[in-house]
């Protein structure tokens, strides 16, 4: 199961939630690496209290790690982020009020329910969150349906329903009650029946909307780096969509894996993605080049790219002679950090309402977590 931590700074409590939006997306980006067929919708719920100059409320819908929703306790109001979002009431004319009128009840609940998860631990100020993450992933090639839906707090697991045994897993033990009350909802079926069968029904809705968005396939710039003649080389890619790819190193045509450090993949402004391997080279072998590539896989694509590793293509002042667009893209990530607020991949679920595509918070969960609902 994922977990994030965080480590909040009494005294920057921006840059911890800065931080844990820029985790969140590192682990958005590794779920699907290499995954050529299967597409992923995800909505990330977040309540906060005693955050400085954040939302207490933020929701965030993603399909296939692009985002295409944001709602927020400041503007009230679900926004698309996509132009193909505009056309989603030819789907369902209702779609922004009911998800509007869902939201903002949940807005509510989060408020209440964090201060009743904060009694549990015996807490009173200080910066904490409460997080839900729910969604399912479709493979279009074999039908093969998977569900997840986690609630967490304060970056830790809390409480998460298993799909394949029906039954909710208490990662602590202040959710070991909650466990037990929703062990013995008949509501397990509805849910079961909403990750398996409505989810993915809107997976496929939403890929038709965006099709030429989030169906498209970029090749990326590749580029090499190094800072210093003794440091590791490092092969980057960037502007490469979708984000499901691998960046290898290889030698004579063989694989390499000692001395190799692979990175995440991390988004770009443009939606689409970066990622970098490192290769460190033994002394004896430093300067020797011959029989080196880099090798970029990309989901859907039948060929990989192949790039041979020459002396004169690499760059060595980082400062400097840096790919301008790795420089952008790095930028990029905290400019999105900023635009995404405060979500986090950790944990909530949602009672979907029939025939909407974003399920709205079930009356149990409020009430279970908070009394005086």
């Amino acid at each position: 199961m994922l977990r994030i931590t965080l480590v909040v700074t009494p005294h920057r409590p921006q840059c911890a939630m800065k931080i844990l939006v820029f985790v969140s997306l590192l682990a958005l980006a590794c779920q699907h690496r290499g995954d050529a067929v299967r597409h992923s919708m995800q909505y990330f719920y977040t309540g906060s209290s005693g955050v400085q100059n954040f939302p207490e409320f933020v929701a965030v819908g993603m399909v296939d790690e692009t985002q295409f929703v944001h709602y927020d306790s400041n503007t009230e109001k679900l926004e698309p982020k996509q132009d193909w979002m505009k056309r989603v009431l030819e789907v369902d004319p209702q779609y922004w009020g009911t998800q509007n009128n869902g939201l903002q009840g949940a807005q509510q609940g989060f408020k209440d329910s964090i201060e009743n998860v904060k009694g549990r631990f015996n807490q009173t100020g200080g910066v904490h969150l409460f997080q839900w993450m729910y969604g399912c992933e479709w493979d279009d090639e074999t039908g093969e349906v998977d569900g997840f839906y986690q609630f967490g707090y304060d970056g830790e697991d809390f409480i998460s329903f298993d799909l394949k045994t029906q039954s909710w897993v208490a990662a602590r033990q202040q959710a070991f009650r909650t466990k037990q009350k929703w062990d013995d909802n008949d509501e397990i079926a509805r849910w079961k029946h909403y990750y398996t069968t409505e989810c993915p029904d809107w997976v496929k809705k939403y890929l038709e909307l965006g099709r030429s968005s989030l169906l498209r396939t970029e090749l990326p710039s590749v580029s090499f780096l190094q800072k210093t003649p003794s440091s590791p080389v490092s092969c980057h890619a960037t502007g490469f969509y979708p984000g499901r790819a691998a960046l290898t190193w290889t030698k004579d045509g063989v694989e390499l894996h000692e001395g190799v450090e692979r990175g995440e993949i991390l988004p770009n402004q443009d939606g689409s993605f970066q990622m970098s391997a490192e290769l460190k080279l033994e002394s004896d072998q430093a300067g020797d080049w011959r029989g080196y590539q880099c090798v970029f896989q990309l989901a859907g694509e039948k060929k990989d790219m192949v790039t041979k590793l020459h002396k004169d293509k690499i760059l060595t002042n980082w400062e400097a002679s840096m790919d301008k667009t790795v420089t952008i893209a790095i930028a990029a990530a905290c400019v999105l950090a900023l635009i995404l607020g405060v979500i986090a991949v950790v944990i909530y679920r949602l009672k979907k309402a029939k025939h909407q595509p974003s399920p709205v918070p079930s009356r149990e969960v409020l009430e279970e977590l908070n009394p005086k609902a």
